[in-house]
């Protein structure tokens, strides 16, 4: 087992102020694989004293300079792809196959394309007599999850640094060992020391410490609603400004002249995504209520051929949940549903049980309807609930009766409609048929889905301030 007692600060290792530290659990099979220092304030400060230090040469530093120590960390991660697979799918469960797929190639476009982006930025510009000037920040306090750890972690950090701003950056509590090789290879690519950051700890010691922290300048948060809403109450107290990527509860309109044989499939996949880990997932089918037999009979065939397994099996496509928590959360879930009268087509229960570990059988229920909790409340698990309407503009009524609004989806035969129906829904980003995601196009959502944008040009800017020159 692996023991971590340091943060990476101003450069270097140092010790942590405090000698308590946190488990690292493997959730497929209970074992503790790793221990990691627990931050505290005085870990923050030290932290953002070195990032505040080092903030003025930073964005002095020519643009091109940061685009090249940003494309050396993107090549480090390239290096060390493999060995970052494996930690991330043993520190949340993620299946190999997924992890080399998905969770270490997000991180490493975010690095090589903020790079290309900021070199192609135009930082100032001529507007009816006035100079407008983008400007970095100054110190960016990065606080992020469990789910997608290191590309959330490299979302915030490489486009915050390619605008000049200094980066403190709190992992999750629960994967903090992707960090540990992020920081490693910032190290090697000889990054300007109190550039880039490291603190780990709890949320309510670290990261709140950071979120109303007087000399962090702008705080990005991913994590749920609920604590979005603390991150923002703590940052009013130096009226910094915030930006937040939170929960959803995202629809998928099956249009009467869609493809089912085509859409429903695809719908399964995108509700069960990394177990259902991920706040994008579309997680409520919306179907025609004459086809929503044939839509069931579709999705519990799709749903029960998924290989739920071991994720260090190369034919597993669903792992475990991150923890033994979230589990009891998601079950908890399936059992509200079952009491509220939701039907389950399949699933329900844990697997496999004599096994041990996170695991959630992948679930769908069907006659959901917009009373129901799992209408609602974001599950964060493998459970697509499938949701019968009678015409269009039901559908997208149901579509935004949602608290949320971070992610959609729509099939037709016709893509002309599918993207009117889309123009409706009231969300940050919409997928029309089989349109796969592009990595560069802004992420973020309406409503209580957050504040701001993440990803390409767009999340460039969310981390450069506007000034305007007269004269």
């Amino acid at each position: 087992m692996r023991t971590h007692k340091d943060h990476y600060i101003n450069g270097q290792w140092v010790p942590a102020t405090g000698s308590s530290l946190l488990p690292v659990t493997n959730p497929a099979t209970d074992e503790i694989i790793a221990e990691v220092a627990v931050g505290s304030a005085d870990d923050v400060d030290r932290a953002v004293a070195a990032a505040r230090a080092a903030f003025d040469g930073w964005a002095a530093t020519p643009v091109s300079e940061r685009a090249r120590y940003l494309g050396a960390i993107a090549q480090g991660l390239t290096e060390r792809a493999d060995e970052l697979a494996k930690v991330i799918s043993s520190e949340m469960g993620s299946p190999l196959s997924f992890a080399r797929a998905a969770q270490v190639p997000l991180p490493i476009n975010s690095f090589a394309q903020s790079a290309t982006i900021v070199t192609e930025f135009d930082f100032e510009q001529s507007y009816r007599g006035s100079t407008i000037v983008r400007e970095p920040y100054g110190v960016i306090g990065a606080i992020t999850p469990w789910n997608y750890p290191l590309h959330q972690i490299a979302l915030k950090a490489a486009y915050g640094m390619a605008a000049g701003n200094t980066v403190v950056v709190k992992p999750s509590e629960n994967t903090p060992l992707n960090a540990i090789i992020l920081a490693e290879i910032v190290e090697a690519a000889g990054l300007p020391a109190g550039v880039f950051n490291v603190v780990f700890g709890t949320g309510p010691e670290v990261g709140e410490a950071i979120a109303s922290h007087p000399d962090v300048d702008l705080v990005s948060f991913t994590g749920s609603t609920r604590a979005g809403r603390r991150v923002s109450e703590l940052a009013s107290g130096t009226v910094k400004r915030v930006s937040l990527e939170l929960g959803g509860k995202s629809p998928n309109i099956l249009l009467d002249d869609a493809d089912l044989n085509a859409a429903v499939p695809a719908a399964v996949q995108a509700a069960m995504i990394n177990s259902g880990q991920t706040c994008s997932a579309l997680t409520r089918l919306l179907v025609p209520r004459a086809k929503l037999a044939e839509v069931e009979g579709i999705a519990k065939a799709v749903t029960e051929s998924i290989a739920v397994g071991d994720p260090t099996d190369e034919t597993t496509v669903l792992g475990p949940l991150s923890s033994r928590t979230q589990q009891e959360r998601v079950l908890g879930y399936i059992r509200k549903g079952i009491d509220e009268g939701a039907r389950v087509v399949t699933g329900g229960q844990t697997e496999p049980a004599e096994a041990g570990g996170a695991y959630v059988q992948p679930t769908v229920f069907s006659d959901v309807t917009p009373e129901m909790t799992i209408h609602r409340e974001e599950i964060f698990g493998p459970v697509l609930a499938i949701e019968p309407y009678d015409t269009e503009e039901e559908a997208v009524a149901i579509a935004n009766d949602t608290i949320y609004g971070l992610a959609g989806g729509v099939w037709s035969g016709s893509t002309e409609r599918a993207q009117q129906v889309a123009r409706k829904i009231r969300a940050g980003q919409i997928a029309v048929n089989d349109a796969g995601m592009n990595l560069d196009a802004p992420f973020g959502g309406y409503k209580q889905s957050g504040i701001g944008r993440e990803a390409g040009q767009f999340g460039l800017e969310e981390f450069l301030e506007v000034k305007s020159i007269q004269g």
